[in-house]
């Protein structure tokens, strides 16, 4: 075989290796590998209760202290459950929805000869004892306040983003349901971010963990 018939020769092989590979790549992108499925979590239960820590803002309307100063509005929960109010005194309010509040705080002025009728109004400011937490392969794994809404891109945000180790396909979730089973669910990461399933919603209590790459 003459020089050129070997290169013609190796020439061909390699078109027909490219072709394969072509023909490979077109099956591969042809295959209906069906919708992605999301996790198959209950849909997060959002409690509006109140508990320690939690920033709230508690006004009765028209009163005020010696020299007719306003009397303090903002408060936040004690490790005991409770406020301080001015008049009354400490008032439990853990567990308690913030119209119950207003309930109990205008009863115990009546009571107490204070007002016959006041206007008591309160305002959730932070709910700081509402947390969901992250761990494993992230910047700052912790556990972080809950805000309505959030989702698990917030979290990861939050937390710093992953570390280089992370397994971004394998992310777990745990979550109470209400009858008090956990479920545990994996998600990834880019099937989030590239909109092929939506941004998991979170609730407080939820524990996230980012797996390391096997990698």
């Amino acid at each position: 075989m003459t020089g050129r018939s070997r290169a013609a020769l190796r020439s061909l092989k390699r078109g027909l290796a490219l072709v394969m590979l072509a023909a490979i790549a077109l099956a591969m992108a042809g295959c209906d590998m069906g919708p992605v499925k999301a996790p198959d979590l209950p849909a997060p239960i959002h409690a509006t209760t109140l508990g320690t820590g939690d920033e709230i803002e508690i006004r009765i309307l028209g009163a005020s202290i010696a020299g007719g100063k306003d009397i303090p509005s903002d408060y936040k929960v004690a490790p005991d459950g409770t406020v301080n109010l001015p008049f009354i005194g400490r008032v439990t309010v853990a567990d308690l929805e913030p119209n119950e509040i207003e309930v109990l705080v205008k009863k115990k002025l009546i009571e107490g000869d204070f007002y016959t009728n006041p206007e008591v109004s309160v305002y959730v400011k932070a709910y700081l004892s509402k947390r969901v937490s992250i761990a494993g392969q992230v910047k700052k794994p912790d556990s972080y306040p809950i805000s309505p809404g959030m989702g698990l891109l917030k979290l990861i945000s939050l937390a710093g983003g992953f570390t280089d180790i992370a397994d971004e396909d394998s992310i777990i979730i745990q979550r109470k349901t209400a009858k008090g089973d956990t479920k545990i669910e994996r998600v990834s990461f880019d099937d989030i971010r590239d909109g092929r399933i939506a941004d998991v919603l979170l609730q407080a209590g939820d524990y996230i963990e980012v797996r390391r790459s096997v990698i």
